[in-house]
């Protein structure tokens, strides 16, 4: 097979939905941290054009991430580039965990909840407290009132206390002890529907690419624009499906396939694709 066969052999899965600022924070997450948390302006376009992403895309998005502080200008040694913002830096810290180490829940680990109260006065901070709290995997118990796995409380309290929302919150750890049957009341809270049929995605997506590497592996080229993009499209995953318990999930969770998928090519693609990356940053 040719070089050029071989390419878009591997790149065909490669999710068209991302948008370039997704990538920018993965690129980032993966190889900037290491790199003095830098990345210079001429590293960051040659990365993102190996995605099929031009030099104007790029710079948009950008533009975007100083906007909401994520990225900062940074020039090293004369070369303009970009660092990842203090805060952007420990919300990777702490996903990493989430993402690369998902430990589904047991029942018997118990539940967190959260409970708040915000003045009508400040409704934004409303909506943002409930924002954050779907983003670290809560259902909606009742008004006012988030449920999720018990193992989630120490990231909870780092993340609303960095978003100034603790002081609306109080937070509370047990066990569910009636009366109402837990795996219905867990339908409830979250929606299995949309979380299976997004596990369901990923695994339609990157199955096959999982089947073409047992036939060959990837070259370090091809397995940096695979490894990348399925890092991407992943990530949101373990935040959308907490580790629920699967004793409380439908049979033949979808879930847990989607995990043993992305451990497996993230154990053939990690290193073979940070090759690759390194090569390109130190060009």
């Amino acid at each position: 097979m040719s070089g050029v066969a071989a390419d878009a052999t591997f790149a065909e899965n490669a999710n068209p939905d991302l948008q370039p600022r997704q990538l920018i924070v993965t690129l980032y997450g993966l190889y900037a941290r290491d790199e003095r948390n830098w990345l210079s302006v001429a590293a960051l376009v040659r990365l993102m054009s190996e995605l099929g992403v031009d030099g104007q895309a790029v710079r948009s998005s950008v533009s975007r991430l100083k906007r909401r502080d994520t990225l900062r200008s940074l020039s090293v040694a004369g070369a303009a580039g970009y660092s990842l913002s203090p805060a952007t830096l420990e919300a990777l810290r702490e996903g990493d965990a989430r993402i690369f180490q998902t430990r589904r829940a047991v029942v018997a680990d118990g539940w967190i909840l959260v409970v708040f109260s915000v003045p009508e006065s400040e409704r934004e901070r409303r909506h943002e407290l409930r924002t954050q709290l779907s983003r670290l995997g809560f259902g909606a118990a009742a008004p006012g009132v988030w449920v999720a796995p018990a193992r989630l409380a120490q990231e909870t309290a780092k993340v609303l206390a960095r978003s100034d929302l603790d002081r609306y919150v109080e937070m509370f750890r047990g066990d569910h002890l009636g009366f109402t049957n837990l795996a219905a009341k867990v339908r409830q809270w979250w929606d299995l529907d949309e979380l299976s049929a997004r596990s369901a995605e990923f695994i339609a997506r990157y199955r096959p690419v999982a089947g073409r590497l047992a036939v060959r592996a990837a070259t370090d080229a091809e397995a940096f624009r695979h490894y990348v993009p399925m890092l991407t499209t992943w990530r949101r995953l373990p935040y959308l499906d907490p580790g629920l318990p699967l004793d409380l999930l439908p049979a033949g969770w979808t879930g847990e396939a989607a995990t043993e998928l992305f451990a497996e090519l993230n154990m053939q693609l990690r290193e073979p694709a940070r090759r690759h990356a390194m090569v390109v940053i130190h060009a």
